[in-house]
């Protein structure tokens, strides 16, 4: 029997691990150019990290977690998420106390949630998250999502939608808590159990849920906008606002709660309108945490982020036509002919490599001619060709495969002539 690879998961061959490549440089680069700056958490925490910090109530804590004891008999989690872990860090390394402030990280790497798989979601994924930890400034609210949306449409992504709402601060939502208690409580009975227990402990949540998003008492489900004092109406406001200096064109939707519980004031989701996208159009989740810190230990902390998963932006990108310019072209190919020109040939790769030049040789015994159609296929831009001729004149015939055109170049002379080649193509 063979062994497979466990279900909700996937291997990234070479060819697809190319675009990831790009997609988290790119937005490294991104992060980069906002004064964002990489993070690196573990991939397992404490599992009260994430019951504390992601929420009871929550799909994903209730039902998704890779929960496992060790050793030691403590409980240890597959991170499911980024956030908390970031915010434990932030708490534990003292970063609120550096002088700069607010302090500004992105983080990428693997999570884990058993979920059932479908296309785009898998139990194993790979998110790219940014977080903002300090500043109660809502221009820093639109500056992530600026961020966030700058690096889809970097990528090349076109069809896009910002989604926003406001969750309010705790007098608002406990207004708001309180109305939704009353909508549903004489209905409760027609609900999913998991929404039954949400009604006293989180009814926000049931507005998350996706068994009984049909239902009717959904639609009528009192907003939250209804229900944010002024100062959670002027803070939403000035936020609308700066997206408006920005350029950056959005829709209000009141139903918008997201699937964490941390989540206050600003939440938002950028989504792809694209066809034949599929049934989630999420892309990208995020919103502001006031409180989260507080509650990991920390002192008084405003925070706001975002993460999107990998795997999601290459299916919009997919369904988008557009393609991601990764050709990693071969600067040369050496086809050595006899055993001392395989000797000369392995020598100058070596040196060729030390200085930058992407190369190599054949290693299964080949003909010239099947050598030849191997540094095509590998695109390389010249083939460097030694046999017993060049090595008695100590020169090696260098070819643009392009064009055809040849030359002899004196071995002594061979690194300096492909660094100007290129340099001369880039």
């Amino acid at each position: 029997m063979s062994i497979q690879i466990p279900r909700g998961t996937q291997d990234i061959l070479p060819e697809q691990s190319k675009q990831w490549q790009y997609i988290e440089q790119f937005s490294r680069n991104m992060c980069g150019a906002y004064q964002y700056h990489e993070i690196r958490t573990p991939i397992f925490e404490h599992t009260e990290l994430f019951s504390r910090g992601v929420g009871d109530t929550t799909d994903i804590v209730q039902k998704e977690m890779y929960t496992f004891e060790d050793r030691g008999g403590r409980s240890l989690t597959l991170r499911p998420e980024g956030t908390a872990a970031v915010v434990r860090a932030f708490v534990e390394k003292k970063l609120y106390g550096l002088p700069d402030q607010p302090t500004k990280l992105y983080y990428t790497g693997p999570m884990f949630r058993y979920e059932r798989q479908q296309k785009g979601r898998y139990r194993q994924f790979v998110q790219f998250g940014v977080e903002a930890l300090g500043s109660q400034d809502p221009a820093i609210d639109a500056e992530v999502i600026s961020l966030a949306m700058n690096t889809f449409k970097g990528l090349g992504l076109q069809e896009l939608v910002l989604k926003i709402n406001s969750l309010g601060d705790t007098e608002s939502r406990l207004a708001h808590r309180q109305a939704l208690i009353n909508h549903f409580q004489p209905h409760i009975h027609e609900f999913c159990e998991d929404c039954k227990g949400r009604l006293e402990k989180n009814p926000l949540r049931i507005l998350d849920c996706k068994v009984d998003h049909k239902h009717p008492l959904m639609q009528t489900a009192p907003s939250i906008l209804d229900y944010l004092n002024e100062e959670s109406k002027r803070y939403f406001e000035k936020v609308l606002g700066y997206l408006d200096v920005l350029g950056i064109e959005y829709e209000v939707d009141s139903t918008l709660v997201r699937g964490l519980d941390y989540y206050n004031h600003t939440a938002f989701e950028i989504m792809s309108k694209a066809r034949g996208f599929g049934s989630i159009t999420t892309l990208c989740g995020g919103g502001r945490y006031n409180g989260l810190v507080e509650d990991l230990g920390g002192p008084e902390t405003p925070g706001i982020g975002y993460a999107f998963s990998i795997e999601r932006i290459l299916l919009a990108l997919e369904a988008e036509k557009q393609t991601l310019p990764v050709m990693q072209k071969m600067d040369a190919y050496i086809i050595a002919l006899g055993e001392e020109a395989t000797e000369k040939a392995v020598k100058i790769l070596q040196t060729m490599r030390l200085a930058g030049i992407s190369c190599d040789k054949d290693y299964q015994q080949k003909k010239m001619k099947a050598q030849f159609k191997q540094a095509d296929r590998l695109q390389a831009t010249f083939v460097i060709v030694i046999g017993e001729e060049e090595l008695q004149k100590e020169k090696a015939v260098v070819k643009k495969l392009a064009t055809g055109e040849q030359t002899e170049v004196a071995f002594a002379d061979l690194l300096s002539y492909m660094k100007q080649a290129k340099e001369e193509k880039e």
